[in-house]
């Protein structure tokens, strides 16, 4: 109770303490990128074993099993070789056994998990709204380079966020609640208008063009998106990932790296602009209105 008490009357205390534990998920992040669409991949293969398939790897891999170790020398890391940054910096980015360069990649995560873990306990302060909004960003870090990775949003994460978002605002939504958690009839239709949005650009698109735009993982972060922050704020949403979406393709195309036969996950952008909504959503809704005199009247 004491630490409870500390940290909601001292903002300090409540930014640094999300921080120190957001670099410590940030480390797990990276474990669970790396291991959850490999493990999909075994999943699927022991599901196409029973129709002839080559017969799935059986030693034991998920996200607690076997222990990290070096991709190149194959030795387990040691505890005191996993902590969030300060390993990294202290190895000088190298393995500590065979000195094989470690991807600076790994303290980016955990670095970007702990820096935006703090804005969030500065944006909401202590409380559940901030416990809310520290899991959906997480959920959203792991969601953002899964899918630059493999071009895959799993299940395993879309459904429990979609899910969580309802939850989140049945339990603690009061019905003036203007903010994170957000009125339940909002979240609902946001959960509804999110996935069925998305799902009916993707089918126009298909019956115009022969070709799918997007995959079915986009529809459920999107719904997911509408759960924890309301259909209110869907069009700016996707507005803002379309809009990024498209230059950061054109620019690509342009700068000839990357061929314009092959897709650029979605995922990122609309995970990107659902936290700007989180943080920044009623402000930019409003700037947003202030550009159509009506709507802004009418809201």
């Amino acid at each position: 109770m004491e630490v409870m008490e500390l940290l909601a009357a001292s903002p300090a205390v409540f930014i640094g303490t999300c921080l120190v534990l957001g670099l410590a998920i940030g480390s797990f992040l990276n474990v669970v990128i790396y291991r959850l669409p490999v493990m999909l991949e075994r999943e699927w293969r022991t599901q196409c074993v029973e129709f002839g398939a080559t017969a799935a790897p059986s030693a034991p891999f998920n996200l607690l099993t076997p222990r990290s170790s070096c991709p190149a020398c194959r030795k387990p890391i040691a505890s005191w070789h996993n902590i969030p940054l300060i390993s990294w910096l202290l190895l000088k980015g190298r393995c500590a056994s065979c000195r094989t360069p470690i991807s600076v990649r790994y303290p980016l995560i955990e670095g970007l998990t702990g820096a935006l873990s703090a804005a969030v306990a500065w944006h909401f302060g202590f409380g559940w709204p901030a416990a809310g909004a520290l899991v959906l960003t997480w959920f959203l870090i792991a969601l953002t380079f899964i899918d630059l990775d493999t071009q895959l949003l799993p299940d395993s994460l879309t459904l429990p966020l979609l899910w969580g978002g309802l939850c989140f605002s049945l339990l603690l939504a009061t019905p003036d609640s203007s903010s994170l958690p957000v009125d339940l009839r909002a979240s609902l239709i946001g959960a509804i208008a999110g996935y069925l949005s998305l799902w009916s650009v993707y089918h126009l698109f298909r019956l115009v063009t022969g070709k799918e735009g997007m995959g079915y993982g986009d529809f459920k972060l999107f719904a997911a998106l509408g759960a924890w922050l309301g259909w209110q704020m869907l069009p700016l949403t996707i507005l803002a990932a379309a809009l990024v979406g498209a230059a950061t393709g054109l620019s690509l195309i342009l700068l000839r790296r990357h061929d314009r036969n092959v897709p650029i996950p979605f995922g990122p952008f609309l995970a990107g602009a659902g936290w700007l909504m989180l943080m920044f959503g009623p402000q930019l809704m409003a700037q947003y209105l202030s550009f159509f005199p009506a709507l802004a009247q009418r809201n």
